[in-house]
């Protein structure tokens, strides 16, 4: 691979908080450092645009359409500094009593897609459906850059692979993941695993960005088909850039040709 092939990805970790405008502030100056280290896309965490924990009716009072403020000010640095931003949204929902957990993707033209969160996480004595509502299946949301496709989910859809297997029926090369992962026992363990298990078993890289601690576990990373950390992010406010080799997929898909040999497809459920 020579450098002019590289494409630079950034994954940037920061805690955002319930003041937007100081998001926005910690995402520009994230932004700025991703590109001045030769990214092309920086990847932040879910919920990017405002934060609260716990949970209240914040939420809906601070949440916004996917064409509102929080978009056109990632338009603007996008546009800024060259490169695509995926962050997460706290997005206006149907029901005015709750938000959609969404990821946006942008460049310097405006929105490009955007994911409602699938998977809700009802789990480990939390429960995200008393305040979100679930995104509709839909076709995976994906867009391109520099010959690669990137397709997009969020936090806790890493638990469930079969999000990722339609992604990559999709044409998906990389991950793309903005989480809030939250610290507890073994749960740095989970998402190390997941992440590394999500890239082998579908020969894809994946760019994870989380919420640093005390509420996150940190370990923002980027890793290759074959499960190997090109760059990680520890419990800091940081952005790590890796540069990977477009066609690292397809060399590693000619000797591992799991995609190819599996015998099983995913179908949504019905109920």
């Amino acid at each position: 691979m020579s450098a002019a092939d590289a494409i630079g990805i950034g994954v940037a970790q920061f805690a955002p908080t319930a003041d937007t405008d100081a998001n926005l502030a910690s995402i520009a100056q994230l932004t700025a450092a991703a590109s001045a280290r030769g990214a092309r896309l920086v990847v932040f965490p879910e919920y990017s645009s405002y934060f609260v924990d716990p949970f209240d009716a914040s939420l809906a009072e601070n949440a916004q359409e996917a064409d509102g403020a929080f978009v056109n000010a990632l338009t603007a640095l996008a546009a800024q500094h060259d490169v695509h931003i995926v962050a997460g949204l706290l997005e206006k929902a149907h029901d005015p009593a709750r938000v959609r957990n969404a990821v946006v993707a942008v460049n310097g033209s405006g929105l490009l897609s955007t994911y409602r969160k699938l998977h809700l996480y009802d789990a480990f004595g939390q429960r995200e459906s008393d305040w979100v509502e679930p995104g509709e299946i839909t076709v995976p949301e994906t867009f391109d850059l520099d010959g690669l496709r990137f397709g997009l989910m969020t936090c806790y859809d890493l638990r469930f692979p079969e999000v990722a297997r339609r992604l990559v029926d999709a044409g998906a090369d990389v991950f793309v993941v903005p989480a809030e992962w939250v610290r507890g026992p073994l749960k740095e363990h989970h998402w190390r695993t997941l992440l590394h298990a999500r890239a082998i078993e579908n020969t894809v890289f994946v760019a994870a960005a989380d919420h640093p601690p005390p509420l996150g576990v940190g370990c923002s990373m980027i890793v290759d088909p074959q499960g190997v950390e090109l760059a990680a992010v520890g419990t800091a406010t940081d952005v790590a850039v890796a540069h990977l080799d477009p066609s690292a997929v397809q060399r590693v898909r000619r000797v591992n040709p799991s995609l190819r040999l599996r015998r099983f497809g995913v179908v949504p459920r019905e109920d």
